[in-house]
């Protein structure tokens, strides 16, 4: 399985601070990969120097290769990002704004509208997308930027939480729906609280703690802990 995800020996110091240290992950292309650690552990300073919103200060992360951070135009169009707080401009419709990140991954507008009314009906949109952003409850949020994040086809989706505000259906079709994504080749990196959809979901896991991986399952272990990954975390991370 090639990697798609590459962090190479990344340590990311804040002043003396140091919120990750020598984190070193490989993810492979369809892998759905799970993130897990206590509040602070350094899970969404990784994130954040995955999508190149922070440089490390050492090491690289590559994105199918190319380095975030001395490359990020072709490693950022194969990316896709949804952050815990789901971000919309709230005078824009949903409809508009799925045009807006069209046009920011340079999408031929012949393709656009077509690709706008498949993530209406995968995502069940239809109701509320053309209501404006500041209409939107917490999980109408959430199912518009996961429809953003996927719209341009990306090889890795970045996610983390990605239940927040959902109610039981819609929790249900977005993992169906992300389920389904990994099989058909996309990497997904996925940092949560919510062990019960690692198991459930995930092929691997990495936890971190105090800015260290302290435990990586096995491919596809996550899947056979028979529902004991709480205990094991629990006494990890204690």
């Amino acid at each position: 399985m090639s990697p798609t995800v590459q962090i190479r020996n990344v340590t990311k110091k804040f002043g003396s601070f140091v919120a990750v240290d020598n984190l070193d992950l490989s993810i492979g292309k369809g892998e759905f990969f799970g993130f897990l650690g206590p509040n602070g552990a350094g899970k969404t300073t990784t994130i954040k120097m995955i999508t190149g919103l922070y440089a490390p200060t050492s090491g690289s992360c590559l994105i199918n290769g190319y380095d975030v951070h001395t490359d990020p135009v072709p490693a950022k169009r194969s990316l896709g990002y949804v952050p815990d707080q789901p971000f919309l401009y709230e005078k824009l419709t949903g409809r508009e704004f799925l045009f807006f990140v069209c046009g920011l991954f340079n999408m031929p507008i012949a393709v656009v509208k077509e690709k706008i009314d498949e993530y209406i009906d995968i995502f069940e949109i239809g109701d509320f997308i053309d209501k404006r952003g500041e209409e939107y409850s917490q999980g109408m949020r959430q199912r518009i930027v996961l429809s953003a994040a996927l719209i341009h086809d990306p090889g890795v989706l970045i996610i983390d939480e990605p239940l927040v505000g959902l109610d039981p259906r819609s929790s249900r079709l977005v993992k169906d729906v992300l389920k389904r994504r990994t099989t058909e080749g996309l990497t997904i990196f996925m940092s949560t609280h919510l062990l019960e959809i690692v198991e459930e979901l995930c092929d691997r896991i990495a936890i971190i703690k105090e800015g260290r991986i302290i435990y990586e399952e096995t491919q596809s272990a996550a899947r056979r802990s028979n529902g004991q990954l709480e205990t094991m975390f629990l006494e990890l991370t204690k």
